[in-house]
């Protein structure tokens, strides 16, 4: 992939995003999951068996995802090589989601603005996988604050990295363990074994991306804020609480956003009725209001904003 090429599929997504009209692989991975999950689950009448097949599921789909991706290229390009670079953008295009978040986001932030707490609970019941009934409004900030820094990883910066790093072929690749990862990688009685492999698949795919995320959000807060103290509090934040996440890599973004926000996330949380308790990260140094997720999206555009001028100085430095 050269730097040209990522730069047209970033301006892409920040034009239009996630259209409905587009065939989307995404979508397609997850059908395919889903269909394993309605159809090949039920057969699984062992762990050992649900383990295996989700073993089986977690290499078949990524391994798929590339091939696919790498075959279109290369038909695109074996008829003009205008055409494999057309192929190269669109299904690079596809991977990305910064526009898709902010528009998730902005309506969580039209419903707490009209004092709607149950249209900004069913907005952000959207993005986010534990129980909203109920939430307060800080609860609510919470829950897309939270959102917002983990999607900057696990749906900008990791793509970014792994279209840098391997092109279309490999970002479909992640996307295809990022998404067996939201469907089926559960610690539940029901996913606990058929999705083990794609939760630590998708466990070691994000170890980098989350952790440089982390990074480049911190240099972010000093941008944002033209601010050391600011910077310097999340980069503390973030080597002081960003293991403290039970996921390995969650909490490295999370932290760091909090730190730069100067809040706490963390917390207690409801899911599928079970109240959860988890670390908390960061400091309360302010209250969590509606004002911090229009900060938490300036600090991911900022964010994203740099990973792809990184991203595109080093294709061009290396591929010209």
């Amino acid at each position: 992939m050269t730097g040209g090429e990522l730069a047209v599929a970033c301006v892409l997504d920040a034009a239009v995003g996630d259209p409905r009209w587009f065939p989307h692989p995404v979508r397609w991975m997850g059908s395919i999951v889903n269909w394993c999950d309605r159809r090949v689950y039920p057969l699984l009448l062992s762990p050992a068996k649900q383990r295996m097949a989700g073993v089986v599921l977690a290499v078949v789909l990524p391994a798929g995802a590339y091939a696919a991706a790498a075959l279109l290229i290369w038909l695109g390009s074996s008829i003009d090589p205008l055409l494999g670079s057309a192929v190269t953008v669109l299904l690079a295009w596809t991977t990305l989601a910064a526009r898709d978040l902010i528009d998730h986001v902005a309506s969580v932030q039209r419903a707490l603005q009209s004092v709607s707490l149950m249209e900004a609970r069913a907005a952000v019941a959207k993005i986010v996988g534990r129980d909203t009934e109920g939430m307060a409004e800080s609860d609510i900030v919470r829950a897309t604050v939270e959102t917002i820094a983990e999607s900057t990883a696990d749906g900008i910066i990791a793509p970014l990295f792994y279209l840098i790093l391997g092109g279309a072929p490999l970002a479909l690749a992640y996307k295809a363990v990022s998404t067996l990862d939201s469907m089926i990688g559960h610690l539940d009685d029901r996913y606990r074994w058929f999705g083990w492999a794609s939760a630590r698949l998708d466990d070691v795919a994000n170890f980098l991306p989350a952790r440089i995320s982390a990074l480049l959000l911190v240099l972010s807060a000093g941008i944002v804020s033209r601010s050391w103290p600011t910077m310097q509090r999340a980069w503390q934040i973030l080597f002081r609480d960003g293991g403290q996440h039970p996921s390995p890599n969650s909490g490295r973004p999370e932290a760091a956003m909090a730190g730069a926000l100067g809040v706490q996330l963390g917390g207690t949380n409801r899911y599928d009725g079970l109240l959860i308790e988890r670390s908390c990260l960061g400091d309360p140094d302010e209250p969590l209001m509606r004002a911090h997720i229009g900060m938490a999206l300036t600090l991911m555009l900022w964010t994203s904003l740099t990973g792809v001028l990184l991203g595109i100085g080093w294709l061009l430095m290396v591929k010209g």
